[in-house]
């Protein structure tokens, strides 16, 4: 099985950036802890800074993953792209926010991305991504 981790804007500073909200740890820890926990699974990571980029990942995944993780960052919130994006592909996916969104400042509070997904687990810090991916196994089973 295999599975698409994409991450948005910023997300490529974690564990340097902001730590009182997002923590101490970085990207590549959190695949490490996904390789980790879930040696079964084939799981492939991107990140970008470009909106485009991010649209173009999701795109290719319809055709080489079962499933899509996504961290979409502040695109979250602003981008109808990146959300019709992930309704546009025939495979499941799960959003994921490490703070919790909805007691952050009001405008982040609407979440494009997340409603175009499956599902989203939201404020947990990166144990949220064990949990998110644990869902997403369980919606690509037959």
């Amino acid at each position: 099985m295999k599975v698409l981790l994409v991450h948005g804007p910023n997300l490529n500073l974690l564990g340097e950036r902001q730590e009182s909200i997002y923590g101490k740890s970085s990207s590549e820890d959190i695949v490490s802890l996904l390789k980790l926990q879930f040696p079964q699974l084939e799981l492939q990571y991107f990140q970008s800074n470009n909106e485009n980029e991010l649209i173009d990942a999701v795109h290719s995944a319809r055709t080489e993953y079962q499933g899509v993780l996504i961290n979409p960052g502040a695109f979250s919130h602003t981008s109808l792209a990146l959300a019709d994006a992930i309704r546009s592909i025939n495979i499941p996916s799960i959003c994921i926010h490490i703070s919790n969104i909805y007691q952050r400042e009001e405008f982040r509070h609407t979440d494009l991305v997340g409603t175009a997904c499956k599902g989203s687990i939201v404020g947990l810090g990166i144990e949220g991504y064990p949990m998110a991916l644990e869902c997403l196994i369980d919606l690509i089973k037959p």
